[in-house]
């Protein structure tokens, strides 16, 4: 059973004087919700109710708009050299200034992911702040802070990665797009995302039952935080988090396809996924647009946006069997019985691990595909990261060891393919490591961040217009510096 099979909009507050963008030159306009709840303040975090309720609202936001469609794919995915914006050349077509990095600091589409990441934030803050002193149990309400630290520290994770440093908010406010204050430096930034996912770690549980499964857990703490870690070259505590996941029980989905399907979702391999839902009679909460605007264009209301390139289809080894569960290739069936089919001007190609199979219920009331999760953290990430932290330290066997991991279930039992990696000199591992990062992870917004932090960028992205000392974050919104008063600062080049 999913978190949240069901959300009473009566109990869910989500103060945030949220904004809706549009974008007019899709073919299809995005659904439109209004914020969930709202009850005032004042006549809210009184009961244990409300406490369920406020932390059950941080796991709907994550799933809107400015989370997981448009404004994420552009920042966290089109810069890459894994994807393109997809679609008919003319749709949404100020997407194209993220792939060749052309963006300028007014692009609507900047605002919209800064927004996405502040509103989750300001909704666990209201949840760390309002539920100390409601009179519950004491766990559970531990519990619901550590949740909402987890949550706090994975938005800002996203902000940093993106822009640098960015304000720190810790304080609920009913306008958190105007709150004015100064950006803080990227290492602060970090400092608190730490100290946040520790707290988490202390507190939450290591699983859940059936009713609560898709919440964070110990173990998303501690993979997110050697994530955190692996981006700032701590590669001794990337080491001994990965090395305490990996001592937790989970596993590999043995078929990795199959491990993208719906039916899949929240497995032995999932650490954190974003919780999506088709719900028929609250069509306001079926709001998760994930899928719709990368599905095969044309074909049952997708939009067919963000798509692989050539240049990720070629980069699998021959008989990866990961490039057919990455890439749905138009004039191909799928194992679904799905027929990709070739329509003039659009795409040859599309995002795989979105995919949702064309007989997958819906209605015209909810998105195509709103059902699908988005998966977030895998257990084969935190055997990659094992294995970059110990190649980096000196210690090859154990990072031949994780590495292999991943590579034999690529393999899928053939052993006429996809040799074991055996080199044990640093600099021709990490490239291993590199590259299996690059096709095990396809898709799934590291890409681009993983070379930047790699210090390849100008080396990969460079013949797209990467420029160094500029692209390697994201210009700060115009509007929020307007909206301070000029307080917040732009980021060099823009």
């Amino acid at each position: 059973m999913k978190l949240l099979n069901y959300i009473n909009k009566r109990n869910i507050i989500i103060a945030l004087g949220a904004m809706t963008l549009s974008f007019s030159s899709c073919t299809n306009d995005f659904l439109d919700v209004d914020p969930q709840g709202k009850q005032p303040a004042q006549t809210f975090w009184k009961t244990p109710e409300d406490a369920g309720a406020g932390v059950n609202a941080i796991y709907a936001n994550l799933r809107s708009w400015n989370n997981t469609a448009f404004p994420a794919i552009a920042i966290e995915s089109l810069a890459a050299d894994e994807a393109e914006k997809g679609s008919s050349p003319n749709d949404a077509s100020f997407l194209n200034n993220f792939d060749n990095f052309s963006v300028t600091s007014t692009d609507g589409v900047l605002g919209g992911f800064w927004e996405g990441q502040y509103q989750n934030i300001n909704l666990c803050n209201q949840v760390i702040k309002n539920i100390v002193d409601i009179q519950m149990d004491e766990a559970l309400k531990s519990r619901y802070i550590a949740e909402a630290k987890f949550v706090r520290a994975f938005s800002y994770f996203r902000l940093v990665r993106a822009f640098g440093g960015v304000p720190l908010r810790t304080e609920p406010t009913q306008d958190p797009l105007a709150y004015n204050i100064p950006r803080a430096s990227a290492s602060e930034v970090y400092a608190l995302i730490e100290k946040d996912l520790d707290d988490a770690a202390a507190t939450l549980p290591q699983s859940y039952g059936s009713a609560d499964i898709g919440r964070a857990t110990k173990g998303a703490a501690l993979a997110m935080h050697a994530k955190v870690a692996m981006y700032q070259k701590k590669w001794d505590a990337v080491l001994a988090l990965t090395n305490q996941v990996m001592g937790m029980g989970y596993s590999l989905f043995p078929d990795f396809q199959d491990l993208f399907r719906i039916n899949n979702e929240n497995s032995s391999e999932s650490i954190f996924e974003i919780q999506c839902e088709y719900y028929p009679s609250i069509a306001g909460a079926s709001n998760s647009q994930y899928s719709q605007v990368q599905g095969v264009r044309t074909q049952s209301g997708y939009w067919g946006f963000n798509v692989p390139t050539q240049t990720l289809a070629d980069a699998f080894e021959p008989g990866d069997t990961r490039r057919e569960g990455t890439i749905l290739f138009v004039g191909t069936t799928t194992k679904y019985g799905d027929a990709i089919t070739a329509v003039a001007g659009d795409p040859v190609r599309y995002n795989g691990k979105s995919y949702v199979p064309f007989n997958t219920p819906w209605d015209n009331a909810n998105p195509r595909g709103s059902q699908q999760n988005v998966r977030v953290l895998r257990y084969a990430e935190v055997l990659l990261m094992n294995a970059e932290a110990a190649n980096e330290l000196g210690n090859p066997t154990q990072a031949l060891a994780s590495l292999e991991l991943v590579r034999a279930r690529a393999r899928k039992g053939n052993p006429n393919v996809l040799p074991p990696v055996t080199t044990t000199d640093k600099a021709a591992l990490r490239n291993a490591i590199y590259h299996e990062r690059q096709v095990e992870l396809a898709m799934e917004s590291d890409r681009y961040f993983d070379v930047v932090r790699q210090g390849r960028a100008a080396e990969v992205f460079g013949p797209k217009g990467w420029k160094a000392n500029k692209n390697e974050v994201w210009p700060i919104p115009q509007t929020q510096i307007d909206i301070s008063n000029n307080l917040l600062t732009q980021n060099p080049g823009y």
